[in-house]
């Protein structure tokens, strides 16, 4: 499966307490940090919800 890079590149300071949570769940710890995950509708529907927070880069299915 896909995999998707995402790094979070905007504070969660002064946003709602879902949208920090769900950086939580996508597994950031601090700014600037990335984390590689499967692409999958989970996934997306997170990373929408903060979309706004985050740089998303799509890895191709081959490459490593």
């Amino acid at each position: 499966m896909a995999k998707i890079r995402i790094k979070w590149i905007k504070s969660d300071i002064g946003y709602a307490g879902d949208q920090k949570r769900t950086l939580k769940a996508l597994g950031f710890h601090r700014l600037n940090e990335v984390v590689e995950k499967e692409d999958t509708p989970v996934i997306r529907g997170m990373i929408a919800k903060v979309n706004h927070m985050l740089e998303i880069e799509e890895k191709e299915h081959g490459s490593k």
